[in-house]
């Protein structure tokens, strides 16, 4: 499918979804926008959960790419009846910060279900190695991701997360190619800075 076009007729339903005067009236136009925009809204389910939620996808949680995407149209068929976005840019922020959510959701599910389990079974394990949904470094990872500012931020998550390219990331955003690259660098930059611990070559910390 040619991307161009898939911007264009998401752009265009947008556009009248935020015209639109009436719940009726919009739920038609919701629906067309998730189904031209779901196999981005695949692609960017299954980077999130292979590339920062990988245990979710083995025992116990099981979770596989087409039942996050379930979840997370049906999480967008709600938000978008209240908050309309206006352009494409602003659908797939909302987009990115449901699928996040919901990977949330399920690890601390997931984490819950551990919890309980040790304490009936009388021990308690720190959850790095409780085969929980989601490690610690993994949390930081996504924590450090959630500080960068804003505009990082975005550009970041269009192309690490959703696999945007760059120029077609600029023609979201609204801004040069250039402006882009700059952005992104700057978020990786502080991400390295954030996490420098977690480099393989990162000087061990002394015990105490």
């Amino acid at each position: 499918m040619d991307e161009a076009r898939t911007t264009a007729a998401i752009e265009q339903y947008l556009a009248d979804l935020a015209a639109a005067s009436d719940d009726s009236a919009a739920e038609p136009l919701v629906r067309a926008v998730l189904a031209r925009a779901v196999d981005r809204l695949r692609f960017l389910c299954s980077a999130l959960l292979q590339k920062s939620y990988p245990r979710l996808t083995r025992a116990p949680a099981n979770l596989e790419d087409d039942e996050l995407l379930s979840a997370v149209v049906e999480r967008l068929l709600k938000s978008l009846g209240r908050a309309r976005p206006k352009n494409v840019r602003q659908f797939f922020a909302l987009a990115n910060q449901h699928t996040r959510w919901e990977l949330n959701d399920v690890a601390r599910r997931l984490d819950t279900r551990v919890c309980e389990k040790q304490l009936l079974e009388g021990t308690v394990f720190a959850l790095e190695s409780s085969g929980s949904g989601i490690s610690l470094n993994a949390r930081r990872m996504l924590e450090a991701i959630e500080s960068l500012p804003e505009d990082e931020r975005e550009v970041f998550g269009l192309v690490r997360i959703q696999g945007m390219t760059q120029p077609e990331v600029a023609e979201i955003v609204g801004v040069s190619l250039r402006t882009v690259q700059r952005r992104l660098n700057r978020g990786l930059v502080l991400l390295l800075a954030i996490l420098a611990d977690l480099r393989p070559d990162a000087p061990s910390t002394p015990d105490q």
